[in-house]
């Protein structure tokens, strides 16, 4: 797959979206960051601010989200802004990359465990790095199997834990080195 022509979607958040940005930017792939006015944003480049009648677009129920996740969300603007967002990254991406942990009962912990409910109503290739166990898992077959994925479609997402670990962050570059091959000198 040539790099150039592929397209990482994200949000531009601290930890792990910053991470997957950085090594984009390295690699010469293409970013785009989706996001909202007033979103404090830890890299901007690229940044595609959503409107309100786009954000509506992957709107979600915050009881539904709740469900999904096994988890309470209150009823509160950001909250739903940043759903909406991700919706926005995964409707985008064809593959979808997670860095977090993965709960007991297959969610993944945290905000970015709505990406990867996303990601398998979507039916996309979904991978998440758990950071505990320092291993990559794809969900296959309703549940989670040890892999080493790499980046087969042109569109991608790269999200996760705004607390990346070491681990997590070897992670990342070692995925864009098996996609692409060493990273480039500058």
């Amino acid at each position: 797959m040539d790099q150039k022509s592929c397209t990482l979607c994200s949000g531009g958040l601290k930890g792990a979206e910053a991470t997957f940005g950085e090594a984009a930017e390295q690699w010469g792939v293409n970013e785009v960051i989706y996001t909202f006015e007033g979103h404090k944003l830890h890299r901007e480049k690229n940044a595609v601010f959503l409107s309100q009648q786009e954000l509506e677009r992957g709107d979600i129920s915050m009881e539904l989200a709740s469900k999904m996740l096994n988890r309470t969300y209150y009823e509160t603007t950001k909250i739903r802004k940043v759903l909406q967002t991700i919706f926005h990254m995964v409707n985008n991406g064809h593959q979808i990359f997670v860095i977090g942990t993965i709960l007991e009962d297959n969610s993944v912990k945290g905000g970015t465990g709505w990406a990867v409910e996303l990601a398998k109503l979507f039916n996309r290739p979904l991978h998440v790095f758990d950071q505990p166990r320092k291993q990559w898992f794809t969900w296959k077959e309703n549940q989670w199997h040890e892999d080493t994925p790499v980046i087969e479609y042109n569109t991608f997402v790269g999200s996760g834990t705004r607390y990346l670990s070491d681990a997590g962050r070897e992670a990342i570059i070692k995925l864009f080195e098996d996609s692409f091959g060493p990273k480039p000198s500058a």
